[in-house]
């Protein structure tokens, strides 16, 4: 099976959280499956650019980048949180290698506005060329990819284009041929209002959770970004689960861990078809 995952900043910031992770990566490629990993490090590009004098400015829970907020995230993206992530991978004996969109000329982004909103240097994952990850993943290598890439029509130094890394996940799932697509985060599951995991979820559901306030700030992107991908990945297994449970790649794939999403409003035509 071909797996991507999605890893939040936020799960990759503690070491011990971070090994933790990159062993179960480790574990479920020892047992034959193909992982590739797109991360993202909107905590690590805040403390960076809170060093610097920057503020954050957001809308809907996507940051709105300016260009000095774009050469962070590039750095960070691109160095820091990467170059670390590719690191613990390998003290785990996962032979990963980094990569932005860039290399490669493995991905680059439109600009994007959201409801009318500038957002800045951010885009959205727009021409991608697997090339490079199928040459990679055949050698037995784990691609390991920042949401960082030039601008589609960018003249050569215009700063790279922040992409939401969840969104970033469902065209490249759909572009490398995944099987799934597991986005690793902070909750075992999506909860309702009273704060139960929901198994399952369509759109409607999406839709009445944003509605009623339940789902808020950064896990309304992530439902959407979700629920996208589960539209133009529909024979793809697409979660989100735990970064921190045991073994959290392979316990995510089991049935009644996290939640599922369902880009059909029949989930049982996809499960069973």
């Amino acid at each position: 099976m071909r797996i991507l995952v999605k890893i939040g900043g936020a799960q990759l910031q503690a070491p011990a959280a971070r090994r933790k992770l990159c062993g179960a990566i480790a574990h479920a490629r020892q047992q034959g499956n193909e992982i590739l990993v797109v991360h993202g490090g909107g905590n690590q590009i805040r403390r960076v650019g809170a060093r610097l004098g920057l503020v954050d400015h957001y809308h809907e829970g996507l940051r709105i980048t300016d260009a000095d907020t774009a050469e962070v995230a590039l750095m960070v993206l691109g160095g820091l949180v990467n170059r670390t992530l590719v690191h613990t991978l390998q003290t785990c004996g996962v032979p990963a290698v980094g990569l932005t969109g860039a290399d490669g000329a493995t991905f680059s982004a439109l600009r994007q506005r959201r409801d009318g909103v500038d957002l800045g240097f951010v885009g959205a994952v727009d021409d991608i060329d697997a090339r490079l990850v199928q040459t990679l993943l055949q050698s037995g290598h784990t691609p390991v990819l920042g949401t960082v890439a030039p601008g589609t029509h960018a003249a050569d130094g215009e700063p790279f284009l922040n992409i939401n890394a969840d969104h970033a996940a469902g065209p490249l799932c759909r572009a490398f041929a995944c099987d799934a697509l597991l986005f690793l985060t902070d909750v075992p599951a999506v909860l309702d209002g009273d704060g139960r995991p929901l198994p399952l979820l369509t759109a409607a559901d999406c839709a009445r959770l944003v509605a009623a306030g339940v789902a808020t700030g950064g896990m309304q992107p992530k439902l959407e970004a979700a629920l996208l991908a589960a539209r133009e990945n529909p024979r793809a297994i697409v979660k989100i689960a735990a970064a921190d449970a045991d073994d959290c790649v392979l316990a995510a794939l089991k049935d009644g861990v996290g939640s599922r999403f369902f880009g059909s409003r029949n989930p049982e035509a996809v499960q069973h078809g």
